[in-house]
């Protein structure tokens, strides 16, 4: 099958996609955007977290087919979608680096989904609402701590500069 999505503003496509194929295996393997990570393959790390029509789904869950004329925006889209310039990181990217909250990185990308969104509908979260929304990403490395710290250092730019996450 013909798989036709949007994916961080361009239009894509992809041929002979196998009907049980996953998104996440679309956006790796197919569109060459390694950025969300295969690990558990059961939607239970949200490594994979990308926006599907602006809803965070875990792209392992996703068939495919499913994201046939619709909208993706990955880790890798982040940037672009908040306005940076080129080679230029989004504020929750940012974040993320000066707080320290990147270690393995291998959860990094599902994490920063995570809070974009978070962020987009939130722009002053409690540390309640930052750990809801960050509850479907397992991280290995840390205590949380740094990553809480990052969106609330982003949180905290954001509402200084008056501009979105």
């Amino acid at each position: 099958m013909r798989v036709n999505v949007t994916v961080n503003g361009r239009p894509r496509q992809a041929d002979d996609v196998w009907e049980g194929e996953s998104l996440l295996y679309l956006l790796r393997e197919r569109l060459g955007l390694p950025g969300s990570k295969n690990a558990c393959e059961q939607g239970e790390c949200g490594s994979c977290t990308v926006r599907l029509d602006g809803v965070p789904v875990c792209a392992c869950l996703v068939a495919a087919g499913q994201a046939h004329g619709r909208d993706v925006v990955t880790v890798e889209g982040l940037a672009a979608r908040a306005g940076a310039a080129e080679g230029h990181l989004s504020p929750v990217q940012q974040a993320f680096v000066d707080a320290g909250a990147v270690q393995c990185g291998f959860c990094t990308p599902g994490l920063l989904v995570a809070a974009d969104d978070l962020l987009e509908r939130d722009p002053d979260p409690s540390d309640a609402d930052i750990r809801e929304a960050l509850s479907g990403n397992l991280c290995r490395c840390t205590g949380y701590e740094k990553i809480l710290d990052a969106v609330r250092l982003a949180a905290a730019r954001t509402a200084r500069s008056g501009q979105g996450a």
